[in-house]
């Protein structure tokens, strides 16, 4: 008998059809991440803004008929791609701890949002449904844990936008969806291009809506634009802005406490001379930056003298940003506003702090992690009650100290309490170089909008600037350098859509939310009951 041997060859194919694989099992990943990143590079100090609707399409990519438990991981790879790069300043002087632990926290309120895009990504009309979604996951980031932390809002990276009109409309919250929504509308068009090269016909109202939600948010945009204004309705103030500077970068500049109120004085007697020799108007009030005067001027008196000696020399009301430090209880970041005849009268004492920075939840547990960083923050600041407007001349001015301007309630109730301008007096010497200053500057350009107000940015070392209610920036400072900015500025007291809706359009989103999501849910059990029987 003779056997018959059989060679069988190794299926050439195989590694390659393996890599095809490995490389279709990271696409999504990858693609999630890389919608991330997209989203960060339309933030300032680029003005890519148009880069997030890209970013939203290929994230709608990444999670469209996902599973909750990828859609998950999907969300949170976005989360991560989008927020590492955006907040790496948060680390500039403490090191890189805060900075990821913060991050860490952040994206998981992306990759929850993930979910619910993708549980709502099989309803009829899903970017609408997903959309506001999104919103729902920016409201809620803003509120929770310890006072929420909404930076990172996409209507903040809108400054330059054809959408920024929107602001006038609805605040953040519609400028954020518009976005979004046109975003997620241009996934949902290319898809049914993909349809139609497959199946060689596009169902009707599938195309319809997919053309939709890329134009209705455009037109809206455009329709609104007769909100933006920037006439002098109550007349013009001529503000004075001033930018003292530090002496160095860093957290030490408070030991320099002294030279930072100074420089502060120093660069406002300058502007006096240059007031008396006529190069420059003579303003009708002066506005100081938030920690202008680390010491306390009611407990010290050389303090006091020359914050008196520089009202007196430019002969006008100054609004002082103080650190308050009585006997007991809380530290307080104070603006004080300033009287060349009276000195310090009226007060407002900064109500959204910054938790980990102004004040340390769970102190115990941050001691056994960091002990350094927790006597770094030994005295917390406590919040004020009450909304800042102050008499600045017959100017009604609202006060949004730094962090505040990132609440939506916190600069609008300076508005319904009679703000004809709003000031945003900051502090960013901690925070080095970095492109902090600039995301928070375009926060009070979109703000500018929303009330349709001047806004006028005072920051000790960062980027001063005046801003138009149109949004314009019409002057500005380089960071860490003295200056002082004067002009003369629109006053208005009309109050826009958004200001009057107030918190309403953004429910309203989240119950477009909720709802979508309910649904989804009972679909999703119906179809399961259904299989079970069949």
């Amino acid at each position: 008998m003779s056997a018959t041997i059989t060679t069988v060859e190794p299926t050439p194919s195989a590694p390659a059809s393996g890599g095809r694989g490995l490389l279709r099992r990271f696409i999504r990943p990858g693609a999630a991440a890389l919608s991330g990143l997209l989203l960060y590079a339309s933030f300032p100090p680029r003005t890519l803004w148009w880069l997030a609707l890209p970013g939203f399409a290929l994230l709608a990519w990444s999670l469209y008929g996902r599973r909750p438990r990828a859609a998950l991981g999907l969300g949170y790879l976005a989360g991560l791609g989008f927020l590492l790069p955006l907040l790496v300043w948060t680390g500039a002087e403490v090191g890189p701890g805060p900075w990821l632990a913060l991050v860490a926290i952040e994206a998981l309120f992306i990759a929850l949002t993930g979910m619910g895009i993708a549980a709502v990504s099989r309803l009829p009309v899903w970017p609408v449904w997903a959309a506001a979604v999104w919103i729902l996951g920016e409201a809620v980031r803003a509120r929770v844990p310890f006072g929420g932390f909404p930076w990172g809002k996409i209507a903040f990276g809108q400054a330059d936008s054809v959408f920024l009109p929107l602001a006038a409309v609805g605040g953040t919250p519609v400028l954020g969806f518009a976005v979004v929504l046109c975003g997620f509308g241009l996934y949902e068009a290319v898809r049914q291009v993909l349809v139609y090269r497959r199946t060689g016909t596009v169902p009707r109202r599938a195309g319809a809506i997919a053309a939709l939600t890329v134009f209705v948010p455009v037109v809206a945009a455009l329709a609104a634009l007769p909100l933006v204004d920037d006439s002098a309705e109550d007349g013009t103030a001529t503000v004075a802005a001033i930018q003292g500077n530090v002496p160095r970068a860093g957290l030490e500049f408070n030991a320099q406490r002294r030279a930072v109120l100074d420089n502060h004085v120093r660069r406002t007697l300058q502007l006096a001379d240059e007031v008396k020799a006529g190069k420059e108007p003579q303003p009708d009030f002066v506005l100081w930056p938030e920690n202008s005067s680390d010491i306390d001027p009611y407990r010290n008196a050389d303090a006091r003298d020359v914050i008196d000696q520089a009202a007196r020399a430019i002969g006008v009301p100054i609004s002082v940003g103080a650190v308050v430090t009585p006997d007991t209880g809380p530290l307080r970041n104070t603006q004080i506003l300033w009287d060349p005849e009276r000195g310090p009268t009226a007060t407002y004492d900064k109500r959204q702090i910054q938790p980990f920075g102004e004040y340390l939840p769970l102190r115990s547990l941050v001691r056994t992690i960091s002990p350094g960083y927790a006597d770094m923050v030994r005295r917390d600041f406590g919040r004020g009650s009450e909304p800042g407007v102050f008499d600045l001349a017959g100017t009604e001015v609202g006060l949004a100290t730094c962090y505040e301007a990132a609440f939506d309630w916190a600069v609008r109730d300076t508005v319904t309490h009679g703000a004809q301008l709003i000031s945003v007096p900051s502090n960013n010497a901690t925070f080095d170089r970095s492109e902090m200053t600039y995301q928070q500057l375009a926060m009070s350009r979109v703000r500018a909008v929303e009330h349709s107000r001047t806004v006028v940015v005072p920051v000790t070392s960062g980027v001063s600037a005046i801003i138009q209610p149109d949004g314009r920036i019409t002057e500005k400072t380089g960071m860490f350098t003295p200056g002082a900015l004067v002009a003369e500025v629109p006053l208005r007291s009309s109050l826009t859509p958004a200001t009057r809706l107030g918190t309403l359009p953004e429910g309203l989103l989240a119950a477009v939310a909720v709802g979508g999501l309910g649904w989804a849910t009972a679909r999703s059990v119906r179809n399961r009951r259904n299989a079970a029987a069949g």
